[in-house]
């Protein structure tokens, strides 16, 4: 604990009430120290789950999820690339503010442009405190299963970030068939050469893990590298697919509907495990993505859509940053709920602080906690709180350096090289196509006022000239 204190530099603040419920109540979910379940898709786009609309992708089990809980419309990840928005949940801040913006590896530039990608941090620094970290104060075990993409080092690896047991993707991370996985160290491997998918594989392991504990709280943070490429799907899955191909008006991708299909395994084999073990009715659920899908041709065909929003993982734009997110608590969260409200996956960690009575935040949080929304989404409006994005990077995806920051309907879009704003009203556009900033030139510039002023109180690192540059 001494250690804890002098890593986290925590202050205090008071503990946010539920909106609707007495303090009694709330106490009375508090002290149950309710188990966590966090879910995490890799390159899930917004319209890949059946209960989001999809003809194509078969869901069942995040559909019945859906139906338990809430679904959220607009969800968003702080990112619209996978690292600085696991950071965000893992920390409860913005990218920007860690200075880790873009994902691990990310090194592309562009010598046609007027300027360089920004510097930045490739990892998750190993002063900043986690959730898992704060969960364990509260007598919390803590597990991460999948993706971790936050610094490969021993000393930022998951099993010195906060996990009691850790089951982190090593070699091959991308072939779903010929990977390992690193158990607790780097001392100890897992070494698979085509007999057990790594999305099974790392299904086994969350159900191992809420077997192993199923006596005490915890936290378990499933982090799935499905659906992202190398599309390598499970053979077995395939047929429906191309038989239904070419039956709907888009085109679909059968071999990443069938990813789909085995992270949905999963997560019915997760909520199975819960439920025999009694434990369903004290275990809070998430289920989301770390940014939008893919929308271009990368190690293969275009997985998937994003329509009808705009672009793709990558880009600052909606397809690049929103995504599913379903919420369930058997008993606690009202079934069947739809939420058009927005949030971010900074939120998560303050939210969870919340839940399991965690009153000292550490430092510069930049995330609010969402609960009253979870237990009562009917008293919940879209409000004007500013979200804020900023990539100062190229993406593999072809995205360019951009921020961009919403307030209620309205989001401005600033574009780095050009210095161009854009400005968008997102409840009569969701596809961004109607650029209202000549128009409404007063909004654009209390917003990008704004952008520009939350910059700075982040310290955020800004895109630098090209010397070699020439008109």
């Amino acid at each position: 604990m001494e250690t804890l204190r002098k890593k986290s530099g925590f202050i205090g603040c008071a503990l946010l009430l539920v909106s609707g419920i007495n303090l009694q109540a709330q106490e009375s979910v508090v002290q149950k120290n309710p188990n966590i379940v966090f879910i995490l898709a890799d390159d899930l786009g917004w319209r890949d789950l059946a209960c989001y609309g999809n003809p194509f992708n078969e869901t069942p089990n995040l559909d019945k999820l859906a139906q338990s809980g809430i679904r959220f419309t607009q969800a968003y990840a702080a990112c619209p690339v996978c690292s600085p928005t696991r950071a965000s949940i893992m920390t409860g801040k913005f990218p920007a503010r860690l200075q880790l913006t873009n994902f691990i590896g990310g090194v592309r530039t562009d010598p046609k442009s007027p300027i360089l990608p920004a510097k930045w941090k490739q990892f998750l620094e190993a002063r900043e405190i986690t959730v898992p970290e704060l969960l364990k104060q509260k007598g919390y075990t803590t597990g991460m299963v999948g993706k971790w993409h936050l610094g490969n080092q021993d000393s930022i690896a998951p099993w010195h970030q906060g996990f009691d047991y850790s089951r982190m993707i090593g070699k091959n991370g991308l072939d779903y068939y010929n990977y390992s996985i690193f158990i607790d160290s780097y001392q100890k491997e897992f070494t698979d050469h085509g007999t057990h998918y790594l999305t099974d594989k790392l299904t086994e392991y969350g159900v191992d893990f809420i077997k192993q504990n199923a006596k005490r709280p915890f936290f378990l943070y499933m982090a799935y590298s499905a659906p992202h490429v190398v599309l390598v799907p499970r053979s077995d899955k395939l047929k429906k697919y191309f038989v239904k191909y070419g039956q709907t008006e888009e085109k679909y991708n059968p071999n990443y509907a069938a990813m789909i299909e085995s992270m949905d395994d999963g997560v019915g084999a997760i909520v199975q495990t819960l439920k025999d073990q009694g434990l369903l009715d004290n275990t809070l659920i998430i289920f989301t993505s770390d940014n939008g899908g893919l929308g271009l041709d990368e190690l293969g065909p275009v997985p998937t859509s994003n329509a009808p929003l705009r672009k793709w993982k990558g880009h600052i734009y909606e397809g690049g940053t929103r995504v599913p997110a379903i919420v369930s608590w058997a008993g606690k969260i009202a079934p069947g709920k739809v939420s058009d409200t927005y949030f971010s996956t900074i939120d998560y960690l303050p939210t969870f602080c919340e839940l399991t009575g965690i009153t000292r935040l550490p430092k510069d949080v930049d995330g609010q906690s969402i609960l009253s929304l979870y237990l009562h989404p009917k008293q919940e409006t879209n409000h004007t709180r500013p979200l804020f994005w900023h990539y100062p990077h190229f993406s593999n995806q072809l995205g360019r350096p951009a921020g961009s920051v919403r307030v209620g309907d309205y989001k401005l879009v600033e574009l780095f090289e050009s210095g161009k704003l854009e400005l968008y009203n997102l409840k009569e556009d969701i596809s961004e196509s109607n650029d209202l900033s000549e128009s409404m030139k007063e909004k654009t510039e209390e917003l990008h006022r704004l952008l520009i002023d939350w910059r700075k109180k982040m310290n955020a690192q800004m895109p630098n000239k090209n010397p070699d540059y020439k008109l």
